[in-house]
Order: structure tokens, then C-alpha cells, then sequence
């Protein structure tokens, strides 16, 4: 028997609440996972790097903040070199940028970049909900229903504003672990780690943070219906219609707070209004001065 989600209202039987069990005990394997990865002993580098991400996604250096090299050696009990490293890294990665005599700053996307970042995650997440709706066994069905309940849960917390930037942190946390088990539940190796390689969750989770974005309620609730039919046209065109959720107030709200959408530094003026147009993408704001 094929799993129901009922968008995120599950009845408590007994499979379900073991469902629910494995489902938490993966998201916080997961997350500790994560960290071990980025706190490895054997570079300072790692740490350095590992740090000022989680400041970055945690909002505490935003967009177009100035990160100076001195300074975080300062606050992190580190020499030039590692944070130089970890810098070098993070622009290697489109998250930070740098300029000879200007200095380094959290990258602000251009209307390419979250272009890109979108078409990139739609094209690897729709494909990652057809092979689930084809091969996810019950229980994994059961278990994404359980990961999805939880996830709406806790968004429905911040979004009601009952949420410090530790619990936005672990929300955003526990989207990207639910995420990326739909993908490892479709047994193909190779698109999870291109989701992980690429950093698609990753910028959809700076993206969120930077704009304040939120999600309806029960909104994975309805995503995990549609995924656990096993119809995998349903599953792609619900998860396509997710990730479109909110693109054009993201790319609106993006222009509010940081001006026009161009790279950081090659952004001199804020403009009264700005659109884009390109394909299927389209954005006007105002910004007021």
C-alpha cells in the first residue's frame, strides 16, 4: 500500500510514529554529518570555512556585507592564511566576491545568478521526484510524509515569528535534509551529488534567509502527497510548481533590500524600478529611496 500524506495531517498509527522516529533520526544524522565534515581537524582552513558560512546562512553576514580578512582572524583566533583559504573557497563557490582594493563582500546574485540557481534546481529536483515517485519502497514513502510533516511544522514556527536565528538555522536544516532524501530515495547516486556539488540547497537556503522568505502551510505536506502517488508526471510537475513558488518576490525583495540586481560590486546606484525579463522569468519591483 502505497503511503498518504494528506498534506502533513498524519494519523498517529503505530508505522507512522516509527516513520516519524526514523524520519528525525536521519535529519539530525544528517545535520551532524554535515558539521563533522566541516569542522575535520586536519585544516583550520575547514574550520575558518565552516564558521563563516554558518554566519552567512544564519543571516549574521548578509548580503553585501564586508568580510575582512583581519578582523576574522580576530574574532576566530586565526592567522591571515586559513581565513585566506576559506575565503578563496567561498568564492570559488559564487558566495563571496573579491576586488583588488575594494575588498571582500557576500556575493549579491544578479538577475543570472538566481536565473541560474533555479533552473539548475528545478532541473535536478524534478528529475530526483520522477525516479521517487518510480522506485521509493513504502517506507520511505512513509518516511518522507513523516520529514515533510515536521519540516511544515517548524516553518509554520518561524513564520508565525516564534523563531531566533538558531531555529531558522535548524529549519533551513531540516528543508535541505528533507530535500536531499527524496533525491538519495531515488537511487541514483549521481544527482545526489550534484545537488551537493552544485550547492543548489545551499543558495536556496541564503536566498530564503536574505529576503525573509516563507513558505504556505503545509506546504512539504502537499509536496510528499504528490510524490508518494507513484504517477511520476504528478511528482514532477508538483515539485516543479514548489521550487517556482516565490521566485519573482525573491528576485522583488532582493532589489528592495540591495538595489538593482547586479553583482555586488559592479552595483553603484539603487534604482527606482527595475525588471527582468528573460524566457519564463520576470520581476518588476519599486524601491523606494
Amino acid at each position: 500500500m502505497r503511503a498518504r500524506c494528506q498534506s502533513g495531517r498524519l494519523a498517529l498509527a503505530p508505522q507512522l510514529i516509527i516513520a516519524i522516529s526514523l524520519a528525525l533520526s536521519r535529519q539530525v544524522a544528517y545535520s551532524d554529518n554535515v558539521r563533522k565534515q566541516r569542522s575535520l581537524p586536519d585544516s583550520l582552513a575547514k574550520q575558518a570555512y565552516s564558521r563563516i558560512l554558518d554566519k552567512i546562512l544564519k543571516g549574521e553576514y548578509p548580503l553585501g556585507a564586508a568580510l575582512s580578512r583581519r578582523k576574522l582572524g580576530a574574532e576566530f583566533g586565526m592567522s591571515f592564511l586559513p581565513i585566506s583559504e576559506a575565503i578563496k573557497r567561498l568564492e570559488q563557490e559564487g558566495l563571496v566576491e573579491s576586488r583588488p582594493r575594494v575588498g571582500t563582500r557576500v556575493r549579491i546574485p544578479s538577475a543570472q545568478d538566481l536565473r541560474d540557481r533555479h533552473i539548475m534546481r528545478e532541473a535536478l529536483e524534478t528529475h530526483s521526484a520522477r525516479l521517487f515517485a518510480e522506485k521509493a519502497s513504502a517506507d520511505e514513502r512513509t518516511e518522507v510524509c513523516a520529514m515533510a510533516a515536521h519540516l511544515d511544522t517548524m516553518t509554520d514556527r518561524c513564520a508565525s515569528g516564534d523563531a531566533d536565528r538558531d531555529l531558522a538555522f535548524e529549519t533551513q536544516m531540516c528543508h535541505l535534509s528533507f530535500h536531499m532524501r527524496i533525491a538519495e530515495c531515488s537511487g541514483c547516486a549521481a544527482l545526489c551529488e550534484s545537488l551537493q556539488q552544485n550547492h543548489v540547497l545551499i543558495f536556496n537556503w541564503l536566498y530564503d534567509v536574505a529576503t525573509d522568505h516563507h513558505m504556505p502551510p503545509q506546504w512539504h505536506g502537499q509536496l510528499a502527497d504528490a510524490i508518494v502517488t507513484g504517477n511520476p508526471d504528478t511528482a514532477e510537475a508538483a515539485m516543479r510548481s514548489h521550487i517556482r513558488y516565490g521566485i519573482e518576490d525573491i528576485q522583488a525583495e532582493i532589489v528592495r533590500r540591495f538595489g538593482t540586481l547586479t553583482s555586488g560590486f559592479d552595483r553603484i546606484q539603487r534604482s527606482r524600478a527595475s525588471v527582468v525579463t528573460t524566457g519564463a522569468w520576470r520581476t518588476k519591483a519599486s524601491v523606494a529611496h
